[in-house]
């Protein structure tokens, strides 16, 4: 009887995730229509910035009470989002990735993690660090914004993929205010699901008494993620797989620049870091994110390095409990990852952009005749 209410609020909750993850894809659909620039402009801001409001909200209350799980929660959290949600994505559906993603927003994801790395090596996030984030949020998106409606007739001469057809008919007021309400409301349904379901799964968790500290390294961060799962698979599905690849990036770079910077520019005091995060957790956030870049080279996310990447996380949650529970299969586990593992992923990545580059010069020497 216990456990009958948590485990009716994940049924819920999951279900209402999935009806705003798809009210939330078709409104962002339509809005790409209407102002006439690509999907993964969309899925970079308007979809990215929604689906992290529970990251933001988590972390900028635990920064007004100077905790440290919102840092913890920005770090957890963008891990999840490329590991989990963009593994689980390609897993259901073979991922196409553009070109200008793989050129431009990828590697600002890449310089972002780095930065806010670098920046936390003194183990403290101040108002100026804090600030200087937000700034380069608002640049980046008014520079995406703009650069996307000013190339899109040159985009489509390179990469077709990413560009979303005019709208054939006049835009109105009332198709606007309908788009936008279909954002809203979806994204409102997976803020309160999300919440619904971490309560659920935190319930179950302690009924069967596992310690608050393993609940908070991986309930909350991939709770807070969950309206990122439901967008990025519905999109997926949907075939709109640049608000699926979109989404990820975005939301990744929104958590860094936006959600801790804003936390940093609110907290009475600077955001303190344990050495634990910044020498385990922050280098894997950080490799994580450049592991993108291999891995969407050839402009696809293959369902082989979907489930690679899921792997990946399964590892990651694993190793990390083990650390916290003292377990006496660490030792073991980290030669297994050490000598197995990490070599064997290395060379299949290299396979991989091996060829890539063969289809490219191919293709390259194919032109020129």
């Amino acid at each position: 009887m216990t456990l009958f209410w948590p485990i009716a609020a994940l049924v819920v909750g999951l279900a209402v995730l999935t009806i705003g993850g798809d009210l939330l894809v078709r409104g962002a659909e339509r809005l790409a229509l209407f102002f006439r620039v690509s999907a993964l402009v969309v899925g970079l801001t308007v979809v990215a910035f929604g689906t992290s409001a529970p990251e933001a909200a988590v972390t900028l209350q635990a920064a007004l009470i100077g905790s440290e799980i919102g840092i913890g929660n920005v770090i957890g959290s963008n891990i999840f989002n490329v590991l989990f949600i963009l593994g689980l994505s390609a897993a259901l559906a073979p991922l196409i990735v553009s070109s200008i993603l793989i050129r431009r927003d990828v590697p600002l994801m890449v310089l972002g993690s780095l930065a806010v790395y670098i920046s936390l090596l003194d183990r403290a996030w101040g108002k100026l660090e804090g600030l200087l984030a937000v700034l380069a949020l608002v640049a980046y998106t008014i520079w995406i914004v703009r650069s996307s409606r000013r190339e899109s007739a040159l985009a489509a001469q390179f990469d077709e993929a990413i560009l979303v057809q005019p709208e054939p008919e006049t835009s109105t007021l009332r198709r606007l205010v309908t788009d936008l309400g279909l954002i809203v409301g979806g994204l409102a349904l997976m803020i309160v699901a999300a919440r619904v379901l971490i309560w659920g799964a935190v319930g179950i968790a302690r009924a069967f008494e596992v310690s608050e500290l393993v609940i908070g390294l991986t309930i909350v961060a991939a709770g807070t993620s969950l309206p990122e799962v439901m967008t990025s698979v519905i999109a997926s599905l949907r075939g709109q797989r640049d608000i699926a690849v979109g989404n990820i990036v975005g939301s990744n770079l929104f958590n860094l620049l936006f959600v801790l910077g804003l936390a940093g520019v609110v907290s009475p005091n600077p955001i303190t870091i344990s050495g634990k995060a910044l020498w385990f957790d922050m280098p894997i956030m950080v490799v994580v994110a450049v592991a993108c870049l291999p891995i969407f080279f050839d402009g696809r996310i293959n369902r082989w390095e979907g489930f690679l990447f899921l792997f990946y996380y399964v590892v990651y949650v694993v190793y990390m409990i083990m650390i916290e529970t003292g377990s006496g299969y660490l030792s073991p586990f980290r030669k297994m990852l050490l000598f197995f593992a990490a070599p064997l992923t290395l060379i299949t990545l290299a396979l991989s952009i091996r060829s890539a580059l063969r289809k490219h010069w191919l293709a390259a020497a194919d032109d020129n005749e």
